[in-house]
């Protein structure tokens, strides 16, 4: 995308996919219908959010092999999915969006299937603890156990350990970042690549949060105040683990972003991309156009998931057979 077409882009909104916007509408009512249109409480919330998404779960790619097992002290569920291609690439490492707040490894069951299927190789996708029961750092050191559980347990698995890639939407995108960057401090063995999906990057408010908040495009900017809120206890720290765009960038793998045009993240996502390339990181990224967040979920109904999941499978197999 050009400077010209950027700058466009931030004078008025882009019209939204029709296919895209079928999905926000139908998940907007039914999320409606089911709270009554009042506020619920947390525990009420996240029982609509499983509601909401489990007919845009169902179908998809068959697996050759599903296991869901509990680890840690906690018994934190991990899933695993085994493509009929087998396991022999390498392994997926998927982390689920939802404000650090919401949804689980079975509302993004999908997704993860879809990967597995298009990339031909396993996804493991790990239920983090949520917040604000659990705030930060909590998510990324459930993590860190999952990523230590891979290593030792996979290969009894018939897992292929020798090549992971770590992948999230949302917040899930911000987990997978500050994750890298975490081991990568610490000096440990970095993933070979990272998928983020429309990543929620930092808590300061961007021209795109102003043409792109509201009901027509899934994620609001109140909304998103208070995911941030829920996760760090208040909205100001300078900590890059958690506001993984005030982090140094070099030395970490290669990054593919998936960007949502109609979304209030937008420009935190284009400014990752130009900080990843600044800092030497190979760096790719598609922006899909009339897309709004959360628009992968579609993928059941929308020509522009399909195609953002096959270029993102793409993606992975070549990083994965490198």
């Amino acid at each position: 995308m050009n400077d010209d077409t950027r700058i466009t882009s931030l004078v008025s909104p882009s019209p939204i996919d029709p296919q895209i916007l079928t999905f926000v509408e139908k998940t907007s009512e039914d999320f409606a219908a089911l709270s009554g249109g009042k506020p619920v409480s947390i525990t009420r919330r996240r029982e609509i959010a499983e509601a909401v998404r489990e007919p845009w779960v169902r179908g998809g790619p068959v697996m050759a092999q599903s296991q869901t097992y509990g680890i840690g002290p906690d018994a934190l569920r991990v899933r695993v999915h085994f493509p009929k291609s087998g396991a022999g690439k390498g392994t997926l490492f998927y982390l689920h969006g939802g404000g650090w707040v919401m949804f689980s490894i079975d509302t993004h069951d999908r997704l993860m299937r879809e990967y597995a299927e298009r990339a031909g190789c396993a996804v493991i996708g790990l239920d983090y603890s949520l917040s604000p029961e659990h705030r930060f750092p909590r998510a990324l050191d459930d993590i860190d156990l999952g990523m230590h559980w891979l290593r030792a347990e996979g290969p009894s698995l018939g897992l292929n350990i020798d090549r992971i890639v770590l992948a999230g939407d949302s917040a899930g995108g911000n987990l997978s970042l500050a994750t890298a960057l975490r081991m990568r401090d610490r000096g440990e063995d970095l993933p070979a690549g990272l998928l983020l999906n429309y990543a929620a990057l930092d808590t300061d408010e961007r021209p795109s949060y102003g043409l792109y908040d509201g009901d027509p495009y899934m994620l609001g900017a109140d909304e998103m105040k208070a995911f941030w809120r829920d996760y760090l206890g208040g909205d100001h720290t300078s900590d890059p683990y958690a506001r993984p765009l005030l982090a140094n960038m070099k030395g970490l793998p290669p990054v593919h972003l998936c960007i949502a045009e109609c979304d209030i993240l937008l420009d935190e996502n284009r400014e990752l991309e130009a900080r990843l390339a600044s800092a030497g990181v190979d760096v790719s990224a598609v922006e899909y156009l009339g897309a709004t967040h959360s628009f992968l979920e579609a993928v059941g109904i929308s020509s522009c998931a399909d195609r953002a999941m096959r270029d993102s499978a793409a993606w992975i197999a070549g990083i994965l057979s490198a």
